[in-house]
């Protein structure tokens, strides 16, 4: 694997810690505390980041299966990331998140989870 897939991995990695303590942290609490959105935030810089890094350093066209899983978990995550800033500056922290949101940030988390283990798969099976 050369250097710049590495750091893409490595990179990605950051951001699978960097969401799963903003949307953990959220799913517990039910709030959009200041850790929710300083971590979901930096997980989609990092998400960008790693996205890049995987872009340039493939001799692959970025639209493969797992392309489109990632760029689509991607996106999934920004819409999290700017409805939970959203209500945050809305409603403020101590007002608990609604039902919808709340399960938005599961299932967008849970795609993202998705499009990681089929490139971690990709890895593996080379």
């Amino acid at each position: 694997m050369n250097s710049i897939l590495v750091a893409g991995t490595r990179v990605v990695i950051l951001a699978l810690i960097s969401y799963s303590i903003a949307i953990i942290t959220e799913q517990r609490k039910q709030l959009v505390t200041r850790t929710v959105l300083i971590f979901i935030t930096l997980g989609i810089i990092l998400d960008i980041v790693a996205t890049l890094f995987m872009i340039l350093g493939t001799s692959n066209t970025p639209f493969t299966l797992h392309g489109i899983l990632g760029y689509s978990s991607l996106t999934a995550m920004l819409i999290d990331a700017a409805l939970l800033w959203r209500h945050q500056v809305k409603f403020s922290s101590s007002t608990k998140v609604p039902n919808s949101l709340h399960l938005y940030s599961r299932l967008a988390y849970i795609w993202w989870i998705l499009a990681f283990i089929t490139g971690a798969l990709l890895v593996f099976l080379k």
